[in-house]
């Protein structure tokens, strides 16, 4: 993981003419960008190509960059991916009573709590990483628990592999969009 895209040349023999091998990795780059069965963009892959076909008459850059397309759909098939999901960085300053029901509500949303520290004036800071899919209506709900006395701060941190409860979830509902239900 975090690797990126790389993509590698083995074709020996001139199996796939030298001015082609750049089609075939625009071709998957695209796929990747349009993303897998699910839709979701691929990312951290290496692509070996090893071998192919030309034929000097219906052969065109065209035809490869479809290829490679075509070539990494069908890999994706019949490899595992892993969903990955958003994780924020998120930092929470609250009055020190409220302390144990703000942590509460960050474990709720299958927060991670890294630490906590205390601030100017009794107040705590807790530290936590927490899927960004939960932090929707974080300032509502941070508002109606702490009495209006909370704040918090999120930004992206990384991405982590979605929990397996949730991955059937988020793929039916990815395959339900597919079809137009």
């Amino acid at each position: 993981r975090g690797g990126g895209f790389g993509f590698v040349d083995e074709i020996v023999g001139g199996a796939i003419p030298r001015q082609f091998i750049p089609a075939v990795e625009k071709g998957i780059a695209e796929a990747m960008a349009q993303g897998g069965h699910f839709g979701f963009p691929v990312v951290d892959v290496r692509v070996v190509c090893f071998d192919g076909k030309y034929h000097p008459v219906d052969s065109s850059e065209m035809s490869f960059k479809m290829a490679g397309s075509l070539a990494l759909r069908e890999a994706l098939a019949k490899a595992s991916p892993v969903i990955l999901e958003p994780i924020s960085s998120l930092e929470v300053a609250v009055p020190a009573e409220m302390q144990g029901d703000v942590m509460g509500d960050l474990n709720a949303r299958r927060g991670r709590v890294q630490g906590t520290d205390t601030l100017e004036g009794g107040e705590q800071l807790v530290v936590a990483f927490v899927p960004t899919a939960e932090l929707g209506r974080y300032a509502i709900d941070l508002r109606s628990l702490t009495g209006g006395a909370g704040r918090f701060r999120a930004r992206h941190d990384h991405y982590e592999p979605l929990p397996t409860h949730l991955y059937d979830k988020v793929t039916a509902g990815a395959e339900r969009a597919k079809v137009g239900v």
